[in-house]
């Protein structure tokens, strides 16, 4: 594909693909039919060039409606944005789901991350490859972690058309994943939410306690259940109170960082340079993690209200949710929820008639891991590559747009709405005191009943584990997904906190807990571990890039060799797991190393 302003012409289709989400174009400078006069001056070339953000939605619309991005449609996109090509074409190979080589309508991904490998994903990857062929007008694709690790293995159908069609398999089988690809129409209803939550409807849930009981699709069940109430008791507080609130209630980031919330909210509301933004992190790709999909897809609207919150508290008149873009039912649910309330009066100009502004825009991901570190999704909402900023300044100083911004995950923010309607002292009373408030863990693999749980922080990992019903003969525990570590069957006495399990020499991560016993080969989970992490590197600094290549080398060659050969090669593994750790831009390439690191050290994987 050329990297210049050629004379590729977009189709018809391609060319309203675009347009629907711009508008027609005004002058012959942004593609309309020439004009001679028209084109002795330019006009509206300032105007274009602020929309750059609108980039990735762009590439969306093209490939949603074709199926993959021609070189036309690229060039006419970038004429209508005033983007270089060269750059927009580099945005979009940076995402997996995106194609600039023509493929069938239709792509079938397949996943063959941890939890899916454990379930028998090979198996089902060739039997579907053996049935949807060459020919067979499906293209099939082995990929990561679809976020659906409680029904593994899973399988996602995307029908390129006007407009999109998906259909979702989980636990997928080679008939039932053949069906979604060849008639997602006709493919059966993804199964309840509440299936997700082995304790829906019990007594004492707190982030929990509407899954499986509310309809997720009814803003007045929702306020029924006691919503808004939350963002009644902000306005009555005003945005110190929120923060100070916040703050006595020891709330920190759930994504894994367990950064202050309170901290990072006051240190953005008092940064005097405007406009503010708030950006929600629903971009949760670690292999193991869904509970972010859970709350979208079970409880749209209190992720609504605790974003409006957040932004008052802060100052932001405007929000992202930043979506996964392999979640097709959260995307539906979150953009009904925000329809719903725009509606009703809960976003728009005069939230709740208090004279506060407030809107929500959602921005759809395309597969990129990467993309989950803060700054790597504010370049993605921008329009450039994902790749992470080096810090500092820090977000709340230079953000989204080069403006304070605060960004947390979904867990996190939900856990607001608890603090307001009970108030700090009674939330920070569940759990330790130094991680307080309840936690979700995404349970899966060796276990009978995978899913979401909540406990307060300070259960044990063997609580947890007989509440999923873990299975015999278990061989290992993986804390904290792919970037996290593993700890030994007989380690359950390890207190789930972030300080607890620093103690214990592993991490609590975004709470992804993988258990599994003794059929599944150890060396082969290592091996697609470091093949993750190959492949999700967004190549912009050498240790990283380097590194998890030398990485995954390293892993295929002990598989082979044994004795002073496999010696030689956990010794390199070990120099260049250091070198990431130390040396890399970003949590990516800082973490490559640790899961790896804790199977031969705490496993004795290789001995």
């Amino acid at each position: 594909m050329d990297l210049h302003f050629g004379d590729s012409k977009p189709s018809d289709e391609e060319r309203a693909a675009v347009d629907a989400l711009l508008g027609p174009p005004q002058s012959s400078w942004e593609g309309a039919d020439r004009s001679d006069a028209d084109l002795r001056w330019a006009r509206g070339g300032r105007a274009a060039r602020d929309r750059r953000d609108l980039l990735l939605p762009g590439l969306h619309a093209v490939n949603d409606r074709i199926g993959w991005i021609s070189e036309g449609a690229l060039d006419y996109l970038c004429r209508r944005l005033t983007v270089p090509p060269a750059e927009a074409y580099g945005v979009a190979t940076f995402y997996s789901m995106f194609a600039v080589k023509p493929r069938p309508a239709t792509v079938l991904h397949l996943c063959t991350d941890l939890a899916c490998a454990s379930a028998g994903a090979a198996d089902l990857c060739a039997g579907v490859e053996a049935r949807l062929g060459p020919g067979s007008g499906v293209g099939v694709e082995r990929g990561p972690c679809l976020g659906l690790c409680e029904r593994a293995p899973a399988a996602l159908a995307v029908r390129a058309g006007d407009p999109v069609r998906t259909a979702v398999s989980a636990p997928a089988t080679v008939e039932a994943a053949v069906l979604a690809a060849s008639a997602p129409d006709s493919a059966p209803e993804e199964p309840s939410v509440a299936l997700a939550v082995p304790q829906a409807g019990q007594d004492g849930l707190v982030l929990l306690r509407r899954v499986g009981v509310v309809d997720p699709a009814s803003l007045d069940d929702y306020r029924a259940h006691g919503g808004y109430a939350a963002l009644r008791r902000a306005f009555e507080l005003g945005p110190a109170g929120v923060i100070r609130e916040v703050t006595d209630a020891g709330l920190v980031g759930r994504g894994g960082a367990a950064f202050p919330t309170g901290r990072k909210w006051q240190a953005t509301a008092s940064r005097p340079d405007h406009p503010h933004y708030v950006v929600c992190n629903a971009d949760e790709s670690e292999p193991g993690t869904f509970k972010d999909r859970v709350i979208m897809e079970g409880d749209p609207y209190a992720l609504v209200e605790s974003m409006t919150i957040a932004a008052y508290a802060v100052g932001a008149h405007q929000g992202y949710l930043y979506l996964r873009g392999e979640y097709p039912r959260a995307l539906e649910r979150m953009s009904h929820a925000i329809e719903q309330a725009r509606a009703r009066g809960l976003l728009g100009d005069d939230v709740l008639g208090q004279g506060y502004a407030f809107d929500i825009e959602i921005r759809r991901g395309a597969g990129a891991y990467i993309c989950g570190e803060e700054t790597a999704l504010f370049n993605s909402i921008e329009g450039y590559r994902g790749e992470p900023r080096s810090k500092p300044p820090f977000p709340v100083e230079k953000g989204l747009f080069d403006r304070p911004t605060v960004e947390n995950n979904v867990e996190t923010l939900v856990n607001v709405l608890p603090i307001l309607t009970t108030g700090a002292p009674a939330y920070a009373a569940i759990g330790t005191g130094k991680s307080t408030g309840p936690k979700l863990f995404c349970v899966s693999g060796s276990v009978d009943r995978p899913g979401v749980y909540e406990l307060p922080f300070g259960a044990t990992l063997g609580e947890l584990l007989g509440l999923a019903g873990v299975r015999t003969r278990l061989r290992a525990v993986l804390l904290g997904g792919a970037a996290g570590g593993f700890v030994r069957p007989d380690e359950r006495d390890i207190p789930l906190t972030f300080e607890g399990t620093r103690q214990a020499g592993t991490t609590l991560g975004s709470g992804v807990v993988m258990a599994f016993d003794d059929t599944v080969p150890l060396p082969r989970l290592l091996l697609r571990i470091a093949e993750f992490f190959r492949d999700e590197s967004c190549g912009q600094c050498v240790p990283c890039r380097v590194g998890t290549v030398r990485q995954e080398e390293a892993l295929h060659r002990i598989v082979a060799r044994t004795g002073a050969a496999a010696a030689d090669d956990i010794a390199l593994l070990r120099e260049v797991g250091r070198a990431m750790r130390d040396a890399s831009i970003c949590g990516l390439g800082q973490s490559a190393w640790n899961a790896v690191e804790s199977a031969v050290d705490r496993l004795g994987a290789y001995e």
